[in-house]
């Protein structure tokens, strides 16, 4: 993806701010599917086709990674190890969610496209925020 477009995706172009709003929208997105997967896991288990129980594990496990990505929204300069796990543990779970679709789960025709977008949402993530972290290296800072 060129600068132009990360910019105009962030709507700026200072990389440290562009990487930040990628990883607040990361953890805002993030926090809302978690607060969903907690507060309705029942209805959406059987809506999706997924257990009750895997949404509440999911919701605790993203209430808890959407802070820490949000709490390193907040930095000024947030650290590229960071960064990058951040970004590796995106790739991961599209990675899992693709792997459990064929493999484990057996979804709803609702779920398994749910499943894809999220996926592919998650995936966009990690590369927009992989873009911003190589723009602010590649500035003088």
């Amino acid at each position: 993806m060129s600068t132009h477009q990360l910019a105009a995706l962030a709507r700026t172009a200072e990389p440290r701010l562009m990487l930040r709003r990628f990883l607040a929208l990361d953890a805002a997105v993030t926090g809302t599917n978690a607060l969903a997967y907690l507060a309705l896991s029942g209805p959406l288990g059987r809506y999706l086709g997924t257990g009750s129980g895997l949404l509440l594990a999911l919701g605790a496990f993203l209430a808890v990674y959407a802070g820490c990505v949000g709490l390193l929204a907040t930095r000024t300069r947030p650290p590229a190890p960071a960064v990058r796990a951040v970004v590796e543990a995106n790739l991961a779970w599209a990675a899992v969610s693709f792997v459990a679709l064929a493999l484990w789960l057996t979804p709803t025709t609702a779920g398994a496209l749910w499943t894809v977008l999220q996926a592919v949402v998650v995936t966009g993530f990690a590369l927009l925020q992989y873009g911003a972290l190589r723009q602010g290296q590649g500035s003088s800072e």
